[in-house]
């Protein structure tokens, strides 16, 4: 086992409990709760947040059964994702995206008693080691009856259900 082999299971191990950290799947029970919350805006248009713990991923999830449900609730067949927030900020690629920064430094020095030259190159990536932190995901959605559009964000409400219920 070389250097890199236990630090790599260990962060394994903390993503993976990341995930398994998602509270049962219900409405939320009182502030800072996980669960969801819906507030309706027109008679065919909601607000959906699902407040969790853990990735962003399955927290997104959350909320679009969320919203699924709620469309067949209201007697429609499909909905249309207008607007997304994750964690309070406008997100239109619907998570996270992983960085990597790289870098690179020269320097040359010279004095009365001799010289001194150097470079470096520097890869860094960022892992998270305290844990599943709180997370949030707000959908802005307008629903409707009749075939779904044919838009990314549009969504057959029964088909989520039935795909995130498995």
């Amino acid at each position: 086992m070389n250097r890199l082999t236990l630090p790599l299971i260990a962060a394994a191990g903390l993503m993976l409990s990341a995930c398994a950290s998602l509270a049962p799947y219900g409405p939320q029970m009182g502030p800072g709760g996980q669960g969801y919350a819906e507030q309706r805006i027109e008679s065919n248009r909601f607000r959906v947040t699902y407040n969790g713990v853990g990735a962003p991923g399955p927290v997104m999830d959350m909320a679009l059964l969320r919203a699924a449900e709620l469309t067949t609730a209201q007697g429609y067949d499909w909905f249309e994702v207008t607007q997304r927030w994750t964690d309070g900020r406008p997100d239109s690629a619907g998570g996270m995206r992983p960085s990597i920064g790289v870098g690179y430094g020269a320097g040359r020095s010279s004095g009365r008693y001799g010289s001194y030259s150097s470079s470096g190159v520097g890869v860094g990536v960022g892992l998270n080691f305290s844990g599943p932190s709180p997370t949030s995901t707000t959908l802005e959605v307008v629903m409707g009856n009749g075939p779904r559009p044919d838009r990314p964000n549009a969504y057959d409400a029964r088909g989520v259900q039935d795909a995130l219920r498995r």
